[in-house]
C-alpha cells in the first residue's frame, strides 16, 4: 500500500472477526496456529494442551472492543491481562494480509508459489520471500504498534536496502502502516507483507511490550527526565526542535496543552470514537484509478479495473467494510473522468469496454445497497451519495446511448398517479437508478427470512393455488417478486459471504419460475385457437432476463453452480454441491437446476431493447450463458431436462421464443436453437430440427408487418426504413441464423428429406444474400469432401441455394457478384451437364449478358469442364450450342458488352458467326461506341477477315471525335491502324476512310503521321480480284491525299492560332519545335515553301506583342 512518512490515525469500524471462521480459534488459515501460551504449529499431529480462559477471553475481548472501553469497564487491569489482550489484538489470519497486498484472492493465492513470474511479483508473494529467506529483524511489539526491518537483498543493479517498518493494529484488523521503501500503490508493500507475516507465523519470538503510557506510568520523576534526555540525546537532530516547542508549550500556564487532561499515545490502541477497519490508503485508490482511466483502455487499463472490481467483491465477500469505501473512491473518479462531457458535447458514445465498466460499477452498487446486515444510517449514507451521482448531467444510462423506456420494474416502489406518462417525458434511467431503488428494498419478510435461514422450510399442507401461493404443490417455498431483482438479492447474498443462504433462495426463485412456466403453458393452452387464428401476438415479456443489467439468469447460473479446485489447482469436479439438493426432486442436482434455468432463461420471449449497446449486451449475454452450458458434460438426468424444457419452448405459445406464434420484433433464438440443436441432436433428432427450424424465422426482416401487431406502430412500416435504425445488430442476428442452417445442412447430409425441409426453410427465412451464398458454399464443400463420394442430394441443394443467389442479386449491386457466378457454374459442373445446361436456358432470370457470355459461357466451352465431366460427342455439341445460343441472345440484348464474346464463341459454328456479325453491323449505327467497334474490328482482322475489318473501323470512324490538342488520346492508335488497313487493301479502300478520318480528327500532329504513313509505301499489296497493284506511289497532289495534306495544313494553322493564345515564355522552346513540324508537313505541298512563309509573316504581324517570341521565330524561320 502507499507508504507514508507519518502514521495516519487509525480509523476504526467494527467488522468481521480478524481470523478465519473455517479454522478453529487461534488458528492461522495457512494452518498453524497463531501462537501464544500453549500454541504450537498445527498439522504435526501433536497433542495440543486446552488453551487457558485468560486467553480465551482476552482473544474475544482483542476482538470485539476498542482498548479504551475496556480501560473504562476496569478500574484497575491487570498486567497479564492487559498483555494478552495486545497479544490477541494483532490479525491471525493471512487471508487478509493476502488481499491488502495483491489483486489475487486469498484462496489463489494459497496455492504453491512461484508458479509464474507474474505471481512472484506479487507484494504478497515477495513477503512471504523476504520473510522465508530471514530478512526480518528487530520486531518489537509496544502496545498496539508493531515495528521491525525488513533487508532488501542486493540484486545486479540494486544495492542491499533496509527498510524501517512500522504497523498500527487494532482489533484484529491492520489499521495504519508505514514502510521506509517510500512504496507508491493500493496494496501493501512486501516489506509490510513480511512483518505481518512474521507476528503471525512467529508470535513467541516478537518481543511484546505494554502500551508505552503505561511504562511511563512507572517511571518515578528521575527516571522519566533521564528517558526525556537520552531520548532527545540519540535523536538530537530529529526530535529536538519538537520537544523544545512541547517543552514550552506544558511551562505556559495558559497553553492549549495544558487544557487536556493526559496526553497521547500511539500505541495504547483505539479510542471508542475510533473507526475499526483494515488500513486502505484513499489517495492512491483515487490516483490509481484516475491513471487508469486516463490510459483510455490502453496498457492493460481495463484490466486493472476489472481487478480493482473484483477486489471490491472480494472485501465483500470477507464482509469488509472497506469494500464500499473503496467503491465510493473509485465511483468518484469515474464521474470525474473527462471524458464523459466530452462524449456528451459531441454527441458520440462510450466505448464498449468503458461501458461495461460503468455496468460492474452499478451492479456492485446494488450489491452494496442490498447488505442484509447494512445499518438504517449506511444505506441512508449510500442513497444520499448515489443520488449525488445520478443528478449529474454526464452520469451514464443504463442503456448506453439513450434513455430507457421501461418503467419501474423493481415492485419495490409505488407506482403513483404518473405512472402512465408520457414515455419522453420520464426521467432516463442511469447506471445507479436500480442501486437507488433497491435502498426500498428490506429484508425483514418473514416468509423470506424463513426461505434464507433453513433447509427444512417446507409446508406439505399448504394448498392455496394462486398466482401469488407462498408454497407449490410439493409444499416448498417459492419467492415472488420481479425476477431481475429477487436474483439481485441472491447475488447480494453471495457477494458479502452468505453462500448458503443465496443458494436457498435461488432454489425458491427457481422452483417459482418453474410453477410460472406451467402455468403459462396452461393459460396458452386455453387460449390457443384464438391466438392462431389471429395469427399475432403481444410481448408477454417487455423486460427479457438474458441482456438484463442485473443478470439474473447469470446470478442464477453461477449461485448452483461454484466451482471448485483443490490446493494444487487440479480439477476435482466442475461443480462444488452443497450437501444434499434442498428442495429439488429425488435424484436432482444443482447442477441439473442451473442448466435448466439457463434454458428457460434463454427460451423466453422477450422485446429487443432499444439501442446499440443494448442489443449487443443481450446478444453478448447469451453467448456467455450458452458458453457456461457447453462446459457442461450432459447425462441422461440433463438430457430429459432438455427434452422438457424443449417440448415447452413449441407449446408455450407467445411464452416462448419458439412458441407458433412470436411478437415481430422479439430476439431471435437463432444462437440458442443451435445450441439446442446439437446438445438433442445424438439424442432426439427429431425433436432437435422442430427447434431448429421454427427458430430459423425472422419476421423483423418480413416486409411488411401483420395487420394486428401494432404495438409500436412507428416501427411497423416496412422493412426499409424499420430495419437498420432500431435492429442494430442485425448483421450479427443474421449470420447466427446462417451458422444454424449450416449446422443443420451439415447434420442432414445423407438424407434427402432432412435436406429438402432445411432447404425450404433456408429460402423462406433467410434474407440475405450474402448469408445464403455462404450456405451455398458450405454445403457445397460437406458434399464433395475428399474422403468420401460427393453427396448429390447436398450438391442439389447447393446448387438451388446459388441459383437463389444469382435472382437476389442480379439487379442489386454486388462487390462478389463475379465470384458468385464462377462459383455456381463450378458447383453446376460438379452436379451435371444437365445442370450447365439448365443455367444456360435460363440464363435471363440468373445472369446479366455480360455474365452469361464472358463468365457462364466461356467457362462451359472450356477444355478444362469437357474433362471434368467426361462428355460424349453429342453431349459436347448440344452444350456448345447451348452455349452459342446464349451467346447470341445476349449479344441481341446488349451488343456492346457482349458482341466480341459472342463472337468468339460462335467461331467454330459459320452461321451462329455471321449471326453475331449482323448483330454488330446491326447495333453499331446506334448503340456501339468507337472502342468496341475498334476493338471488334481488330478481333476481325486477327481472325482473317479484312474486309469486315475495315468495314466495322469505317462505322468506328464515324462516332470519334479529336479536336486539336487530344494529341495523347487513345484511340489515335487504333486511327492509325484503320488507315494502315485501310492502305493495305488498295486506293479505293484508302479514298473511302480519309474523308473519315479529314471529318474526325482534327489533331495536326496525327493527320500529319497518317498523311507521311500513306505517302511511304503504296496502297494495297493485292487487290481484291488477285491482281498486282502497279506499285505507284499516290500523288499529294490529287485524291484522296490532297484533302488529307490540305486538312493536315489547316489543322496546324489553326492550331497555331489557338497555342498562341494562352502561351507562356517556359512554353516558346516547344513551340518552336512545333512550327519546325508544320513546316515539314507545308512543304510536301508543291506551293508549301510559299504557303509558310506567308503563314509566317502573319504571325508576326498578328503577335508582334510577343517581342521574344516572334525573335525566335525570325532566328529560326527568317
Amino acid at each position: 500500500m502507499a507508504e507514508r512518512v507519518q502514521q495516519p490515525p487509525a480509523k476504526r469500524l467494527c467488522c468481521r472477526p480478524g481470523y478465519n471462521p473455517a479454522c478453529r480459534q487461534g488458528q492461522r488459515a495457512g494452518g498453524a496456529l497463531c501462537g501464544g501460551q500453549g500454541t504450537a504449529q498445527g498439522g504435526s499431529g501433536k497433542t495440543q494442551s486446552p488453551e487457558s480462559l485468560l486467553d480465551i477471553a482476552a482473544r474475544k475481548v482483542a476482538e470485539k472492543w476498542p482498548f479504551q472501553r475496556v480501560e473504562e469497564r476496569f478500574e484497575r487491569i491487570p498486567e497479564p491481562v492487559q498483555r494478552r489482550i495486545v497479544y490477541w489484538s494483532f490479525p491471525r489470519s493471512e487471508r487478509e494480509i493476502c488481499m491488502y497486498s495483491s489483486f489475487n484472492t486469498g484462496g489463489e493465492e494459497s496455492g504453491a508459489a512461484g508458479e509464474n513470474s507474474d505471481e512472484t511479483r506479487l507484494p504478497f508473494r515477495r513477503g512471504i520471500a523476504l520473510l522465508e529467506g530471514g530478512c526480518v529483524d528487530n520486531v518489537l511489539q509496544v502496545g498496539f504498534h508493531l515495528s521491525g526491518t525488513v533487508t532488501e537483498p542486493a540484486t545486479s543493479s540494486e544495492p542491499e536496502t533496509v527498510c524501517n517498518v512500522a504497523i498500527s493494529f487494532d482489533r484484529c484488523k491492520i489499521t495504519s502502516v508505514t514502510c521506509g521503501c517510500g512504496n507508491k500503490d493500493i496494496f501493501y508493500c512486501a516489506h509490510v507483507v513480511a512483518l505481518s507475516l512474521y507476528r503471525i507465523r512467529q508470535p513467541d519470538r516478537v518481543k511484546l511490550h505494554l502500551p508505552i503510557s503505561e511504562t511511563l506510568f512507572q517511571m518515578s520523576r528521575d527516571q522519566l527526565q533521564k528517558f526525556v534526555q537520552y531520548l532527545i540525546t540519540v535523536h538530537h537532530t530529529q526530535v529536538l526542535p519538537t520537544a523544545q516547542k512541547l517543552a514550552d508549550e506544558i511551562l505556559s500556564q495558559n497553553s492549549e496543552i495544558n487544557q487536556v487532561h493526559g496526553a497521547p499515545d500511539p500505541t495504547a490502541g483505539a479510542s471508542v470514537d475510533d473507526e475499526n477497519c483494515w488500513h486502505l490508503d484513499e489517495e492512491q485508490v483515487q490516483e490509481q484509478v484516475k491513471l487508469f482511466l486516463s490510459q483510455g483502455g490502453y496498457h492493460g487499463s481495463g484490466k486493472q479495473l476489472n481487478l480493482l472490481f473484483a477486489k471490491v467483491r472480494e472485501m465483500l465477500k470477507m464482509r469488509d467494510s472497506n469494500g464500499a469505501r473503496m467503491l465510493t473512491l473509485i465511483t468518484e473518479q469515474f464521474m470525474a473522468d473527462p471524458r464523459l462531457s466530452l462524449w456528451r458535447q459531441q454527441g458520440t458514445t462510450m466505448t464498449d469496454k468503458y461501458r461495461q465498466l460503468w455496468d460492474e460499477l452499478g451492479a456492485l452498487w446494488m450489491c452494496i445497497v442490498l447488505n442484509p446486515h447494512s445499518k438504517p444510517e449506511q444505506k441512508s449514507c449510500w442513497l444520499r451519495q448515489l443520488k449525488k451521482w445520478n443528478s449529474v448531467d454526464v452520469c451514464p444510462w443504463e442503456d448506453g446511448n439513450h434513455g430507457n423506456e421501461l418503467p419501474n420494474l423493481t415492485n419495490s416502489l409505488p407506482q403513483g398517479a404518473h405512472a402512465n406518462q408520457d414515455l419522453a417525458s420520464r426521467p432516463h434511467r442511469t447506471v445507479f437508478t436500480r442501486a437507488i431503488e433497491a435502498c426500498d428494498l428490506h429484508w425483514q419478510d418473514s416468509h423470506l427470512q424463513h426461505i434464507i435461514s433453513s433447509d427444512l422450510y417446507t409446508n406439505y399442507c399448504y394448498h392455496d393455488d394462486t398466482e401469488s401461493s407462498l408454497f407449490d404443490s410439493r409444499g416448498w417455498p417459492m419467492w415472488h417478486e420481479h425476477v431481475p431483482t429477487a436474483c439481485a438479492r441472491v447475488d447480494a447474498l453471495r457477494s458479502h459471504g452468505y453462500p448458503r443462504e443465496a443458494l436457498r433462495l435461488a432454489i425458491a426463485i427457481v422452483n417459482t419460475l418453474r410453477r410460472q412456466q406451467q402455468r403459462q403453458l396452461e393459460l396458452f393452452r386455453q387460449h390457443k385457437k384464438e391466438l392462431l387464428h389471429k395469427g399475432v401476438t403481444s410481448i408477454t415479456n417487455t423486460e427479457g432476463w438474458v441482456g438484463h443489467p442485473l443478470d439474473p439468469i447469470g446470478t442464477l447460473f453461477s449461485t448452483l453452480t461454484e466451482r471448485e479446485t483443490d490446493s494444487s489447482n487440479s480439477r476435482l469436479g466442475l461443480f462444488q454441491i452443497f450437501g444434499d439438493c434442498i428442495f429439488c426432486q429425488e435424484g436432482e442436482s444443482y447442477l441439473a437446476l442451473a442448466v435448466e434455468t439457463a434454458l428457460l432463461g434463454l427460451g423466453q420471449q422477450r422485446s429487443m431493447p432499444d439501442g446499440l449497446y443494448a442489443q449487443e449486451k443481450v446478444c453478448r449475454n447469451e453467448e456467455q450463458l450458452i458458453a457456461r452450458l457447453q462446459e457442461v458434460e450432459l447425462n441422461d438426468s440433463l438430457i430429459k431436462i432438455f427434452r422438457k424444457q424443449a417440448v415447452f419452448l413449441l407449446e408455450a405459445g407467445p411464452y416462448s421464443g419458439l412458441g407458433e406464434t412470436i411478437y415481430r420484433e422479439s430476439v431471435p433464438m437463432h444462437t440458442f436453437a443451435k445450441y439446442l440443436f446439437t446438445s438433442l441432436l445424438p439424442h432426439d433428432a427429431e425433436l432437435a430440427y422442430k427447434i431448429a427450424l421454427r427458430a430459423m424465422r425472422l419476421p423483423v426482416l418480413e416486409s411488411t408487418a401483420p395487420t394486428g401487431d401494432l404495438s409500436r406502430p412507428h416501427h411497423m412500416v416496412s422493412v426499409v426504413p424499420n430495419r437498420y435504425p432500431r435492429w442494430f445488430t442485425l448483421s450479427h442476428i443474421e449470420s447466427q441464423q446462417c451458422e444454424l442452417a449450416s449446422t443443420m445442412l451439415t447434420a442432414a447430409k445423407g438424407d434427402a428429406r432432412r435436406l429438402e425441409t432445411v432447404l425450404e426453410s433456408i429460402q423462406k427465412n433467410i434474407h440475405s444474400s450474402s448469408h445464403i451464398f455462404k450456405l451455398a458454399q458450405d454445403a457445397f464443400k460437406i458434399a464433395t469432401l475428399m474422403d468420401s463420394l460427393p453427396d448429390i442430394t447436398l450438391l442439389k441443394v447447393s446448387l438451388e441455394l446459388g441459383l437463389q443467389v444469382m435472382r437476389m442479386t442480379l439487379s442489386t449491386l454486388n462487390w462478389r457478384r463475379r465470384e458468385m457466378v464462377r462459383w455456381l457454374v463450378t458447383c453446376a459442373t460438379e452436379v451435371g451437364v444437365y445442370a450447365l445446361d439448365s443455367i444456360m436456358q435460363g440464363w435471363f432470370t440468373l445472369f446479366t449478358p455480360t455474365e452469361a457470355t464472358s463468365i457462364v459461357a466461356t467457362t462451359v466451352m472450356s477444355s478444362s469442364t469437357i474433362v471434368r465431366l467426361h462428355l460424349e460427342c453429342h453431349q459436347q455439341d448440344n452444350l456448345a450450342s447451348s452455349a452459342r445460343t446464349l451467346a447470341l441472345q445476349c449479344a441481341m440484348k446488349d451488343p456492346q458488352n457482349c458482341a466480341l464474346s459472342a463472337l468468339t464463341l460462335c467461331e467454330k459454328d459459320h452461321i451462329a458467326f455471321e449471326t453475331a456479325y449482323q448483330i454488330v453491323l446491326d447495333a453499331a449505327a446506334t448503340g456501339m461506341s468507337y472502342t468496341q467497334l475498334f476493338t471488334i474490328a481488330r478481333y476481325m482482322e486477327h481472325r482473317g477477315y479484312p474486309l469486315r475489318a475495315y468495314k466495322l473501323a469505317t462505322l468506328a470512324m464515324t462516332h470519334l471525335n479529336l479536336s486539336y490538342n487530344q494529341d495523347t488520346h487513345p484511340a489515335i492508335n487504333d486511327v492509325l491502324w484503320a488507315c494502315v488497313l485501310s492502305h493495305s487493301l488498295g486506293k479505293n479502300e484508302l479514298a473511302a476512310i480519309i474523308p473519315l478520318v479529314v471529318k474526325s480528327v482534327k489533331c495536326a500532329t496525327v493527320l500529319s503521321d497518317i498523311l507521311r504513313r500513306c505517302t511511304l509505301t503504296t496502297p494495297g499489296v493485292v487487290t481484291l480480284h488477285s491482281r498486282r497493284n502497279s506499285g505507284k506511289l499516290m500523288s499529294l497532289d490529287k485524291a484522296p491525299l490532297r484533302q488529307l495534306l490540305d486538312a493536315t495544313i489547316g489543322a496546324y494553322i489553326n492550331t497555331t492560332h489557338s497555342r498562341l493564345t494562352h502561351i507562356s515564355p517556359r512554353h516558346y522552346s516547344e513551340f518552336i519545335e512545333f512550327l519546325s513540324k508544320a513546316r515539314e508537313t507545308f512543304l510536301m505541298a508543291h506551293d508549301g515553301h510559299i504557303q509558310f512563309t506567308q503563314f509566317i509573316d502573319n504571325l508576326k504581324q498578328i503577335y508582334k506583342g510577343k517581342k521574344k517570341l516572334m525573335m525566335l521565330v525570325r532566328e529560326r524561320f527568317g
